[in-house]
């Protein structure tokens, strides 16, 4: 009960925190994929719907989205938001989907394919499920994202065994690893392209409310560390952040790696 409560939780804050970055990065992502109206195309992790919600209105009446997660919880959510439009949620796993061969014009992901176990074999099955010529474009995190990447390095220090989960995020986060990943995938015609938008926070407490609550995904290890040690990281960040105080808060530049190749 513990853990769908956790789940819950997450679903909640995550849909009003990653809104903003499907607002700014999901159109790069539909020009890269070559989304138009009247194809059927598989929305890979599509968590609360937001990414759905977009490809349904770029498809139009004729064209139909599959928005596929493995979080329950995650899908409730995306089930609240899609009313009549043309999206069918399923339970499933990216790395193992109960599709057949050749069923999708397109297969997107964005904002998922690095937290895949394992992000090649979540490439070879999306290649699977495309048609000859279809398209797969996914849309990651980079290395330059410093309200993340800043606390992970802070949390490493006490938290070393936790590596991996914490440096997860920008796992495929420069153009060379998300290529190789696209192409060992199975993949043709790779292409990588990096977009820019900022970060913004009414204030540094601001930002950490967000670390608080788990918005920012890793700020859930806190409750790792001593209460004493988070503070001190609270503090040290506070420190690292300020040469990105603006007059409306702290503003961030952060980058995405949008990566797309051809069955």
């Amino acid at each position: 009960m513990t853990r769908q409560v956790t789940f819950d939780r997450i679903a909640v804050v995550y849909d009003g925190f990653m809104g903003r970055w499907t607002h700014a990065f999901m159109p790069a992502l539909l020009r890269a994929a070559e989304i138009a109206p009247g194809q059927r195309v598989l929305d890979l992790a599509t968590g609360t719907g937001e990414s759905a919600l977009r490809l349904a209105d770029a498809l139009g009446s004729r064209g139909t989205v599959v928005g596929a997660d493995f979080s329950l919880s995650m899908l409730a959510r995306a089930r609240a938001k899609t009313g009549d439009k043309r999206i069918r949620l399923v339970a499933a796993d990216a790395q193992a989907l109960a599709c057949r061969d050749g069923t999708f014009d397109r297969v997107v992901c964005q904002l998922g394919l690095m937290f895949f176990p394992d992000p090649v074999t979540g490439v070879r099955e999306a290649r699977r499920v495309l048609r000859p010529g279809g398209r797969f474009g996914a849309l990651v995190w980079s290395e330059r994202m410093p309200w993340a990447s800043f606390l992970a390095e802070e949390l490493v220090a006490h938290l070393p065994a936790r590596r991996e989960d914490l440096f997860v995020s920008t796992r495929l986060g420069t153009p060379a690893r998300l290529e190789r990943a696209l192409r060992d995938g199975g993949l043709g015609r790779v292409r990588v392209t990096t977009h820019t938008a900022t970060m913004e926070f009414a204030s540094f407490d601001a930002y950490w409310s967000h670390v608080e609550d788990g918005s920012i995904r890793i700020g859930q290890m806190l409750g790792d560390v001593p209460a004493g040690t988070a503070t001190a990281i609270r503090d040290r960040l506070r420190d690292r952040m300020a040469p990105f105080a603006a007059g409306i808060g702290l503003v961030m530049p952060t980058d995405v790696l949008v990566g797309v190749g051809t069955k």
